[in-house]
């Protein structure tokens, strides 16, 4: 247990305004400790370790994958994550909590009237214009409701914490809950780079409220052990990392819409064993996106069809499509009002002052104060006068710029808000070897529980600025997150350390596997295994003797054959072969623009790992995405370097998936693809090795292409001859390498995964493995030839073809195929 008080206080010297209002220097004395605690243990972590506390923190990050987009990247980066958490004692907590309940049930009724009886417009407490001018008012939702009569499932708003230590919201999120997730990763970092820090403080857990949130979904589906998926519009969103770590924490399949179809009103999932039934959606998307039939026409990322699902009772959505209009901020002009209107109570969380342009008594207010306000769109969409979405402060105007925007004011003033401008306060922010103050927001988040209650995550994501101002709701270039900790004054009150208050019925299997899932996960295993045998003939081209740099020990018509083999497979362009051997290995390491290059094929890797960022492991993902070792020449030694480094990542990559994958179906499928590639390969390289001149050592080529001199010398005490080697590397069932090997595993594979039909037969997959099998069963060494491994090589591309019309999203839009099991 980490004192409380310690001899020194690393914060003495903390260099805060006590006008701004910062978290710690304005903290009660019990809190105040804790924070104290928290600075001097991590001080003397870093001390202990040899490491600054923001190295181990980012070690952890980088560990346990985290990541995102900043809008217009296209390559993620690691999640910017401060050591030093924001420390909130339970007493200030508790009003924001109350604040946030009341907020969302607040929320949760206007939905209701908007989308109901619209009492609030009839009756001229809400214009009908803040309703209908946003983008986001589904007017085919009006007389709609939710099966579970809940609107709202999941909650979040942006706090802001003045000088004076009063919260309030300054934005409504009811479209994404974006940052649940890096709440939790957030917390997991923290957690397992500063040891026992946060139990030392008595920080209270995060895992009840995602129970929580998984509870009162699954509440509102009316199926006992319904299922439940996260709707994500894909890998290239900008929170798309933050989607898939939350899936995999929860347990919920993610999914896209292209996985999903509809069938007398129901929603399923093309999965290996025909549709499975959803019965509810997180959704990650927008209402205009949701179903293209309905809505946006443009729109792919939704699904045909999705609105007969829910509108007939059969699909809960969280939240109910619609309801986002509510975050415009032209809403928030009105929303203390309703707030006395609905609920009969003034609002314990004040959000920001605004004033909607779009009434003359307002808008000449705004006009007046324009110097001391700012000026937002009025429903989230960029306007004339304003850059982007952003708020534009008014005193920072040219006249110019002042003279547009009042001019265009004046034309459109309904698409203007003016807004107070808030006095952030700053809490410690650990940069180097000491604190300074940071302006910061919290992204709070609230849920229904299982009885259907609101329940709030005692903690949440905050952004730390790097200019002294949050302008946006994205994290912005040197920003920073911070974990929220919410400190009890001793164990007191506290959350059970796993996801499950109780213990769930015991279940085996890996759950659902959608097509699309398995698709890249058999195309991923394909993909590596590629990689791997193009390293593996540019390290035989290199010559296996310990001396890298004498090429010469190898035939030379020999490599010439392996230097054809990389043009066959699309490493190197024909012209390259030209070159001397050591330029056409460096070329077939770095080549991005074929896409047999080893560097192409780490990129196409990556590219699908990160579609499946919900079914790796960190340790896995870890090394699936390292970039290729830098080969800055063609040099012997550089070059065997490089090809060692990535024959170690290629073994390690094997070594996760054999020891640390669940035997499920993804295991299969990814395994699938790798055997299908293994035995192609094997194939295509003893065919071209036949046409060597020197027979023993295009027969020690083939050793050490597949990996087998050991087993070889260990077997034979003679050179390699051509009968052995073809036992060993194409019969022998023993040989992990050999061709029977990958044609026995293919077919164990395919015999265990699931059939459509219900008589037994076996289908197209399965018939078509079998009969390459038995084609080798009773086969000798002697018999091989040329024609049979073409003829091999194309019914094993028949086999991949059969694979995918079978199990790759090969489902008819419209209705199940016959016989399928809808569960």
């Amino acid at each position: 247990m980490i004192p409380l008080a310690p001899a020194e206080n690393r914060l003495r010297h903390y260099p805060a305004d006590v006008d701004a209002g910062d978290l710690y220097r304005h903290a009660p004395p019990h809190v105040a400790e804790k924070w104290t605690a928290m600075a001097n243990g991590l001080l003397a972590l870093s001390a202990e370790a040899g490491s600054s506390a923001q190295e181990l923190v980012a070690r952890q990050v980088q560990e346990l994958g985290f990541s995102f987009r900043i809008t217009g990247d296209t390559e993620e980066r690691s999640w910017p994550l401060t050591p030093m958490p924001l420390i909130i004692g339970a007493e200030e907590w508790s009003e924001v909590e109350r604040g946030l309940v009341q907020r969302a049930e607040l929320m949760e009724r206007i939905a209701a009237d908007i989308y109901g009886p619209q009492s609030l417009v009839q009756g001229g407490h809400l214009p009908a214009a803040v309703v209908t001018g946003s983008r986001y008012f589904a007017r085919d939702m009006i007389g709609q409701r939710p099966r579970g009569d809940h609107y709202l499932h999941v909650y979040a708003a942006d706090l802001a914490r003045g000088p004076r230590g009063q919260w309030r919201i300054l934005a409504d999120r009811l479209k994404l809950a974006t940052g649940a997730g890096y709440a939790l990763e957030n917390r997991l970092a923290l957690s397992r780079s500063t040891g026992a820090l946060l139990a030392g403080i008595h920080v209270r857990r995060l895992a009840g409220f995602f129970a929580d949130l998984r509870a009162g979904i699954a509440r509102d589906c009316g199926r006992e052990s319904p299922r439940i998926a996260l709707l994500t519009p894909g890998r290239f969103n900008q929170s798309y990392p933050e989607q898939a770590h939350l899936a995999r924490y929860l347990g919920f399949p993610l999914v896209e819409g292209r996985d999903l179809t509809v069938s007398d009103d129901k929603l399923y999932v093309r999965t290996i064993a025909g549709p499975k039934r959803i019965d509810a959606l997180w959704r990650w998307i927008d209402t205009n996106a949701l179903d293209p039939l309905r809505f946006d026409s443009r729109s792919q990322l939704g699904v045909p069809d999705l609105f007969e699902a829910w509108t007939r009772g059969q699909l809960e959505l969280a939240n109910w499509p619609g309801v986002e209009l509510l975050e415009s901020q032209a809403f928030s002009a009105f929303l203390p009002a309703l707030c006395q209107q609905l609920m009969g109570e003034a609002p314990i969380l004040p959000n920001v002052a605004t004033w909607w342009c779009g009434q003359t008594a307002e808008a000449e207010q705004v006009r007046a104060r324009l110097d001391e306000l700012q000026i937002v769109p009025a429903f989230g969409e960029a306007v004339e006068g304003i850059s982007g979405q952003l708020p534009q402060p008014g005193a920072a105007l040219s006249p110019a710029a002042r003279a547009q925007l009042l001019d265009a004011m004046a034309r459109r003033p309904m698409d203007y808000c003016g807004q107070e401008i808030v006095q952030l306060s700053t809490t410690p922010a650990l940069v180097g070897d000491g604190f300074e103050p940071r302006p910061f927001t919290v992204r709070a988040f609230v849920a229904r529980d299982g009885n259907g209650q609101w329940t709030v995550m005692p903690g949440g994501f905050a952004r730390l600025s790097s200019s002294g101002a949050l302008r946006s709701s994205l994290m912005g270039e040197g920003d920073l997150s911070a974990d929220v900790c919410i400190v009890d004054e001793g164990p007191g009150r506290d959350q059970l350390p796993t996801l499950f208050h109780v213990s769930p019925p015991v279940r085996r299997g890996g759950g659902i596997l959608a097509s699309q899932a398995a698709d890249n996960l058999y195309w991923f295993g394909r993909y590596v295994e590629r990689a791997e045998a193009t390293v593996r003939v540019v390290r035989s081209i290199l010559g296996s003797s310990i001396d890298v740099d004498s090429l010469a020990l190898r035939d030379q018509q020999v490599r010439g054959l392996l230097a054809q083999l990389l043009y066959l497979w699309n490493a190197v362009d024909e012209d390259s072969l030209e070159l001397p051997m050591a330029q056409v290995c460096r070329l077939a390491l770095l080549e991005q623009a074929r896409p047999g290059g080893v560097s192409a094929l780490l990129a196409a890797i990556r590219d699908i790992g990160l579609a499946l960022r919900d079914r790796f492991a960190s340790d896995f993902w870890r090394v699936a995405s390292r970039p290729l070792p830098e080969i800055p020449n063609a040099r012997g030694t550089v070059l065997q370097r490089g090809v060692w480094e990535l024959l170690e990542r290629f073994s390690a990559l094997s070594g996760l998936i054999a020891e640390d994958m669940v035997r499920s179906p993804a295991w299969r499928f990814l395994d699938i693809g790798r055997r299908i590639e293994r035995a192609l390969a094997i194939c295509r390289m003893l065919r071209q090795m036949e046409r060597a001149e020197s027979e023993a050592d295009a027969l020690s080529a083939m050793l050490d292409l597949c990996d087998s001199q050991i087993s070889y010398r260990s077997r034979y005490l003679s050179s390699p001859a051509r009968e052995p080697v073809l036992d060993l590397l194409l019969l022998d069932p023993e040989n992990p390498r050999s061709l029977i090997f990958q044609l026995q595993a293919l077919n164990g594979h395919l015999e265990a995964l699931p059939t459509l039909a219900e008589n037994g037969l076996p289908e197209a997959p399965q018939l078509a493995s079998r009969a390459i099998l038995a084609s080798f069963a009773a086969m000798t060494a002697d018999s091989i030839d040329d024609a049979l491994l073409m003829q091999t090589e194309e019914r094993l591309l028949a086999l991949s073809e059969a694979v995918s019309l079978r199990y790759f999203l090969q489902f008819d839009r419209a209705k199940p195929v016959a016989g399928q099991f809808l569960a």
